[in-house]
């Protein structure tokens, strides 16, 4: 089940972070709108579509069953067959970047949003409105206009969100078994001055817990958040953007208070003293028997996945409220490549993975009686025999078009997904949701001050550099970088997009 709920926050760390069946289950698209017309465009000919997607593992050993049922579904839908092409997530930046630049066949593939302003920069993606007009009606409606338009770049689509936890909530969470033990009520718990008696009962009695485990690459407070990072934090909006003027981040009061509370932690013993260079996930420590608990980003479900994880059950609260900006919407989307020879009909199939349940759980989780069988009408479970390391498909729900379409696995809430659609209909909504910011016209500083940020920051946001000394000579190292010249031009962008949609001073 891991499979299924990995975060891509090791990817965009952001990544991430997050989360169905054969054709022969009598599901058909619920908008219509993928096959109308489908193969009255090419006459008559049949079109081979190749989908590149990134695996965070070996190729499963049925890909290809996979494949071969996938495509007796879209010959008859779009008259069209599809050609999957996964790539190891190591490798994936550098090969969709030779894709790409050599014009090798690729019609449809996920972008990253860290990497999509420069994408489109360099015209390597298809501009989507009108083909969502004309073929990918479903999508849009699925999405909803609000996040279906947040990876608009000028006014124009480029990529379309796939639709999961596009919200984000922050929490705490600690084994159960801990939480019963010392009688903690997480429930009592809403800052991080609340957290820190759960820190020191942990310290003072269990000697081989790390209280607040951290993961690699990161720091506590990557996984707590009251502000719009705008993508890169160089440059945010306060107040989860509840108002448009950008500001340095590092310089906050709130920022400041917070390195304070993370020193206090790291030279009390509640955060590991090698956390800045800690390779192991938050899971794996835990499941090691070495964590007690972390900070986390939250989302319906959250609890059992964290517990499947982390081998052991947890408990959870959440101390913020979900919020949506564009970074939570656009971390993965997809797109068409500018290789395509077919735009047209890379969007009626792209339009399938929105719309039609048979083909989203045959991505998600292969071919029902072989890979997964029915225990009820939405929930699923291994076949006889059948594990999770013996599976011969493991597909990744979060990845595919519209997890909400996904059957739900034997052990989750099998009404996640309703719950789903009402936090990300419920999050409080950056004003800035849909802006993305395009970093060439001060590209020398963004390098500059990146390196800055990879030179002190985890440091500082582990504690394990002193705020009161280092805080100051972090600021200057960014502003003599170039920070200001990048916030200057970040505001000026984020003023015309907010002019030209009608919303300045809103």
């Amino acid at each position: 089940m891991k499979r299924k709920m990995i975060m891509l926050s090791a990817v965009v760390a952001m990544m991430l972070p997050l989360a169905a069946c054969g054709s022969s289950n009598g599901n058909s698209s619920p908008s219509g709108s993928a096959s109308s017309g489908a193969s009255g465009d090419d006459g008559g000919k049949s079109y081979e579509l190749t989908v590149a997607y990134f695996s965070l593992g070996s190729v499963p050993k049925d890909q290809l069953l996979i494949e071969q049922e996938l495509n007796k579904i879209t010959k008859t839908k779009i008259n069209a067959t599809v050609k999957l092409l996964p790539i190891s997530m190591s490798a994936w930046q550098n090969q969709i970047n030779l894709m790409l630049t050599s014009n090798e066949k690729l019609d449809l593939m996920p972008l990253l949003g860290t990497t999509y302003a420069n994408q489109v920069a360099k015209g390597q993606l298809v501009q989507l409105d009108d083909l969502l007009s004309n073929q990918g009606e479903g999508i849009v409606e699925a999405l909803g206009p609000d996040y279906a338009n947040a990876a608009q770049i000028d006014g124009k689509t480029y990529g379309v969100p796939t639709i999961r936890d596009l919200a984000q909530s922050y929490g705490f969470y600690m084994t159960k078994d801990l939480a019963d033990k010392y009688n903690i009520d997480l429930s009592q718990v809403k800052t991080l001055d609340d957290v820190e008696p759960i820190l020191k009962t942990i310290k003072d009695n269990e000697p081989n817990k790390i209280p607040m485990v951290n993961a690699t690459n990161a720091s506590p407070l990557t996984s707590f958040s009251t502000r719009d990072t705008l993508g890169d934090d160089m440059g945010v909006l306060l107040n989860n953007g509840q108002d448009l003027k950008v500001v340095n981040w590092f310089e906050t009061e709130e920022y400041a208070a917070d390195l304070k509370k993370m020193r206090e932690w790291y030279l009390a013993g509640y955060i590991a003293k090698d956390a800045v260079t800690v390779k192991e996930s938050k899971s794996d420590i835990i499941k090691a028997g070495k964590g007690a608990g972390s900070l986390a980003v939250m989302k319906p479900g959250f609890v059992e996945q964290e517990s499947r994880q982390s081998g052991a059950p947890i408990v959870s609260v959440e101390m913020l409220p979900p919020v949506a900006k564009t970074s939570t919407v656009t971390n993965i989307m997809w797109g068409i490549a500018r290789n395509s020879d077919n735009p047209e009909k890379a969007m009626q199939f792209l339009n399938l993975m929105y719309t039609d349940k048979d083909v989203v759980n045959l991505l998600d989780w292969g071919i029902e009686g072989k890979h997964y069988v029915k225990v009820s009408d939405n929930v699923i479970d291994y076949p006889q025999g059948v594990n999770a390391g013996n599976v011969g498909y493991a597909g990744t729900g979060w990845l595919f078009g519209n997890q909400f379409l996904s059957y739900v696995f034997k052990g989750d809430d099998e009404h996640l997904w309703e719950k789903m659609k009402e936090f990300n209909a419920g999050a409080i909504k950056s004003k800035a949701l849909g802006f993305t910011f395009d970093s060439s016209p001060v590209k020398t500083e963004y390098a500059a001050v990146s390196n800055v940020l990879s030179q002190y920051r985890i440091a500082l946001e582990c504690g394990a550099l002193d705020p009161g000394k280092m805080l100051p000579e972090f600021i200057a190292k960014l502003k003599d970088a170039g920070i200001d010249k990048i916030i200057a031009e970040k505001q000026k962008q984020l003023d015309a997009w907010a002019a030209a949609k009608g919303t300045e001073g809103k």
